[in-house]
């Protein structure tokens, strides 16, 4: 019974990170798919962006040069949920640490949301003006 810190209204533990929440370790496997998901991210072909800047119109430019700064921005949103989900991960317990990881966490998403929905709305008026 000397393997671990007996803490008060809890089991015995024999190592320090054994007492990881349930949702500390839903937020690392989160993380983990995230992080799996950063190359492939990564290595979409996001073109020849100074070819494709260049159109015979000016709409046809708009829409390029949009269509590929929310392409990046939807990239960095996703690195900032990762860098947000380690800092989770790291802040060891420490209430301001998660309070923090989980504010950047939610408003990434949002972020990430309100991107897509930029993308679309960028994609459905390009499809209205052609048409």
């Amino acid at each position: 019974m000397g393997r671990g810190k007996r803490c008060k209204n809890r089991q015995n533990y024999p190592l320090p990170f054994m007492k990881i929440s349930t949702f500390t370790r839903s937020a690392i496997a989160a993380s983990a798919a995230w992080i799996a998901s950063v190359p492939y991210a990564l290595a979409l072909n996001f073109g020849n962006t100074a070819a494709n800047l260049g159109g015979n119109d000016i709409r046809s430019t708009v829409e390029s040069v949009l269509s590929t700064v929310l392409s990046y921005l939807a990239l960095a949103a996703v690195v900032v949920i990762v860098i947000a989900g380690i800092r989770l991960v790291v802040s060891s317990g420490d209430e301001g640490a998660v309070d923090k990881a989980k504010k950047t966490i939610l408003f990434a998403v949002i972020g990430l949301i309100i991107i897509l929905l930029a993308n679309a709305i960028v994609s459905i008026v390009a499809n209205l003006a052609t048409s």
